[in-house]
């Protein structure tokens, strides 16, 4: 049998870390610990998604 957990949140970090650098991390982590994550990241800076040109694009609050 196996157990999947859905994450569904956000991890506030400081400005000077980039998402490569969390991404790295947090993947290092679950996978130390024998876990395997599928799944996505997006970046978001004051309450707006960044682009993959870096540019901001929609809202988090807008559907």
């Amino acid at each position: 049998m196996r157990k999947e957990i859905e994450i569904n949140g956000c991890v506030e970090i400081p400005c000077e870390v980039s998402i490569d650098e969390f991404t790295d991390a947090f993947i290092q982590w679950v996978e130390s610990k024998g876990w395997y994550f599928g799944g996505g990241f997006n970046e978001i800076v004051d309450g707006h998604y960044i682009n993959p040109d870096g540019t901001k694009g929609k809202s988090v609050l807008e559907d």
